[in-house]
C-alpha cells in the first residue's frame, strides 16, 4: 500500500511519470482526506469494530481501489478544470455507494496535475488528465451462527452475530451470466459462465441506476475500474 499512497497521496518529491506536474499538485482535490497511514487507518478501523479480519487468510487482500477515469477531451469541452471538480464529486457520490458506504473508503483524491501529452502537443496548448482514485476496504456481511455445540438447542443454526468481514473475494464474486430468460448460461462444457463481478462497473446502466444523477456519464466515454494496490 505504501506505494498506493505515495502515487495518490503525492507524498514523492520526483516521480518516473514525466507527465506529473508538480506546481499544479496543490489543485488536486480531496473529497475524502486520508487521516493517517492508509495501513494505521485500517488497524484503527479493526480496532474499533467497525471492520472485522475474522477468518480472513494472512495473504488475503485486504484494500481495494477504484479508479473514475474520464477522456480528457471531455473536459477539456466543458470548462476544464471546475467542471471536473464537479464532476467527480458526484463520481464520488458513487463510489461511496459501490462499497457500501463512505466509512471504508481510507482516501479519494482527484488529479488535476498529470498531463495528457499527446492532447496537449496535438492542440499545442497544456491539456490535463483529470481522474478519480479511491481507497477502500472491501467489506461484506456476514452472519456467524451458533454452532452445533451451543448448549441451546434453539439457538443452533441460528444467527449469533452479523460481522462487517474484510474480503475482496466475496466482494467482487463472481456473478453468471443470465440468458433472456434470466437462466445461467453454460459453456461447451456444460459450465456456467461466469463474469467478473467488478466488470459491471463498466456499465452504464449499473451507474445510472444507482447514482440517477450521474445522467451525464451518458455523453461520456468512461472507465470505473477496480484493481488491487
Amino acid at each position: 500500500m505504501a506505494k498506493v499512497q505515495e502515487h495518490n497521496e503525492r507524498e514523492k518529491d520526483s516521480y518516473s511519470n514525466q507527465d506529473i506536474v508538480p506546481e499544479r499538485t496543490s489543485l488536486n482535490v480531496h473529497f475524502k482526506a486520508s487521516t493517517d497511514d492508509y495501513v494505521k487507518m485500517f488497524e484503527q478501523m479493526e480496532q474499533d469494530g467497525v471492520i472485522s479480519t475474522r477468518g480472513l487468510k494472512p495473504d488475503a487482500v485486504k484494500y481495494g481501489e477504484l479508479i473514475f477515469d474520464v477522456n480528457s477531451a471531455y473536459f477539456y469541452n466543458h470548462g476544464g478544470y471546475e467542471f471536473a471538480k464537479q464532476f467527480y464529486a458526484d463520481a464520488y457520490k458513487a463510489a461511496a455507494e459501490i462499497v457500501g458506504g463512505e466509512q471504508y473508503i481510507l482516501s479519494a483524491v482527484m488529479h488535476a496535475d498529470e498531463r495528457n501529452r499527446a492532447m496537449s502537443e496535438a492542440l499545442g496548448e497544456d491539456v490535463y488528465h483529470y481522474h478519480l482514485h479511491v481507497v477502500y476496504i472491501p467489506v461484506v456481511e456476514k452472519q456467524i451462527l451458533w454452532s452445533k455445540r451451543c448448549k441451546d438447542e434453539a439457538l443452533r443454526g441460528t444467527v449469533k452475530e452479523v460481522i462487517t468481514q474484510v474480503s475482496r473475494s466475496k466482494k467482487w464474486e463472481s456473478k453468471p451470466v443470465l440468458d433472456e430468460d434470466g437462466n445461467p448460461m453454460l459453456n461447451a462444457r456444460g459450465k456456467k459462465i461466469l463474469r467478473s463481478s467488478y466488470s459491471v462497473l463498466q456499465s452504464k446502466g449499473f451507474i445510472l441506476q444507482e447514482n440517477p444523477s450521474l445522467h451525464h456519464y451518458l455523453a461520456v466515454n468512461f472507465q470505473v475500474l477496480e484493481r488491487t494496490p
